[in-house]
């Protein structure tokens, strides 16, 4: 046979869940797994010669192995260890509204000319740099440019002529102002372009439905977010946590540059009193963060995903956020959420953004709970680019919809505020919308539920888990969307 010299990425399981324990697997298949050693080799017999295993990566002695194996030796494996699972790697992304989604892809406008803008906050008219703008000659069509603001505030879109009528404009600051949408906007070179600022004691969606809750509420729950980092925030308190992306420091739990987690921990926990900063749903809770994406990357794979699950079940977290998904079904993260449901902990898992199709992977799994996202008029200005997600069905109160971007379907549980949310970022404060948004607000109101409850002294075991579940969604107050839009409603909000 000849032997192929390129490698690819698998996660090595046992037979059930994530570890090989007592009965769940032969005690050969627990001395192959114990045996195998991150940075270490093993030989596999092929075809009368040998062939390596690569270990990168490992979920404890007996769990679940990051491996590195060519396409002869993953044969072997399979062929020698019919009691292991081998699987390949999948990744996921962020459940947020990327402005790239948003605009989708562009078609470059013909280049002869081109139109310098600038984008200025209306608050003391300052350059607003580091804005993603997005200029659509013909939206239908898709043709346009786009570009990122220098320092100057000023961009630089190649529209082929020296003045033109766009037929949309959008604006997407980085921080501290209101995304915009313009249409049917006149510009040209040196045309200003003007950004509403965030105003910290705004009631936007988030406030609307849980308010500015009391320092202790959400006291004694503990909550992991599984996410890109949480960065050192004068709103934020963060207990601890750890990295479990191969290869990084295990202590570098920060943010990894994309700010995500930043402001999924400030919707669940920021201790900020408005209007000089912000309030979470449960400023009382134990906060800890789990770091599965490389620095500055969009993606995380299954191994370091179901490697954080494991390691926030072992410090004792409650509730688990994972505002992020967008892969295939995956036997590696359904045996991590199954192994902390069996533990004890709850997976609150962002339902996707992919504008009503089918509840996305791993918010899909039985064991997880399933968050799709709200929005209320009212709640976010109308020029923001947040507008464009106003869709039906409304609630009973009409001024309640459910955002276009969100997947809908029967494993949706609940429904949270997800559109045009202010939270806590490295530094600063944005606005961002998604699933990756109303996950957080309802693990926070989750985490209401069960405070002080007789929950959180139960044994950590499946009943426990299951009593999390029927307390959460006993809390939930339909909005009027129906099941397959918000579940069974939208969880522990005030009035």
């Amino acid at each position: 046979m000849a032997k192929s010299t390129q490698t690819e990425q698998y996660v090595l399981l046992p037979p059930q869940g994530l570890r090989a324990r007592g009965t769940t697997a032969s005690p050969e298949a627990q001395e192959f797994l114990r045996a195998a050693e991150p940075g270490g080799k093993r030989s596999l017999s092929i075809d009368g010669g040998t062939v390596p295993m690569q270990v990168v990566d490992s979920i404890g002695p007996d769990g679940a192995k990051l491996v590195e194996l060519s396409a002869e030796a993953a044969l072997a494996v399979r062929a020698q260890r019919p009691d292991l699972r081998l699987v390949p790697v999948h990744y996921y992304t962020p459940a947020m509204v990327e402005p790239e989604e948003v605009v989708g892809g562009i078609r470059a406008a013909a280049a002869a000319a081109t139109i310098t803008l600038q984008v200025v906050s209306k608050k003391g008219n300052t350059p607003v740099a580091n804005a993603f703008i997005v200029a659509f000659v013909d939206f239908k069509a898709r043709t346009g440019a786009q570009g990122v603001t220098g320092d100057d505030g000023k961009v630089t879109l190649a529209l082929g002529k020296a003045s033109i009528t766009l037929d949309r404009l959008y604006v997407y600051p980085l921080d501290a102002n209101w995304s915009l949408i313009k249409k049917k906007l006149a510009i040209k070179t040196g045309t200003v372009v003007t950004v509403a600022p965030l105003d910290l004691g705004y009631k936007d969606g988030l406030r609307h439905f849980y308010g500015n809750a009391d320092l202790n509420v959400g006291a004694g729950v503990t909550v992991g977010v599984i996410d890109t980092g949480v960065s050192k925030h004068p709103d934020l308190v963060i207990a601890g946590g750890a990295n479990t992306v191969p290869g990084e420091n295990r202590n570098d739990f920060g943010d990894n540059g994309r700010a995500h987690g930043t402001h999924v921990a400030g919707i669940i926990a920021a201790r900020g009193t408005p209007p000089a900063g912000l309030r979470g749903v449960a400023p009382g809770v134990t906060l800890r963060a789990y770091r599965v994406f490389a620095k500055g990357s969009g993606s995380a794979s299954s191994f370091a995903i179901a490697k954080a699950i494991d390691v926030a079940v072992a410090e004792k977290c409650d509730l688990i956020n994972m505002s992020l998904g967008g892969g295939p079904p995956d036997p590696v993260l359904k045996a991590a959420i199954d192994d902390a449901y069996a533990a004890g902990s709850l997976c609150i898992i962002a339902s996707g953004n992919d504008d009503r199709s089918p509840v996305s992977y791993p918010a899909a799994e039985g064991k997880a709970l399933a968050v799709s996202a709200t929005g209320r008029k009212g709640t976010f200005p109308t020029s923001a680019a947040a507008a464009e997600e106003v869709a039906a069905p409304y609630g009973t109160d009409k001024k309640n919809f459910v955002a276009g971007f969100s997947n809908v379907g029967p494993e949706v549980d609940l429904t949270g505020p997800g559109v045009g949310i202010m939270s806590t970022v490295p530094g600063s404060y944005a606005e961002i919308s998604g699933t990756s948004m109303a996950c957080p607000a309802a693990v926070g109101a989750a985490a209401r539920a069960i405070a002080g409850t007789p929950i959180i002294k139960m044994k950590r075991n499946a009943r426990r888990a299951e009593a999390i579940v029927k307390a959460v969604l006993a809390s939930a107050k339909p909005l009027g969307f129906g099941p397959t839009f918000e579940g069974l409603g939208i969880p522990k909000a005030e009035g």
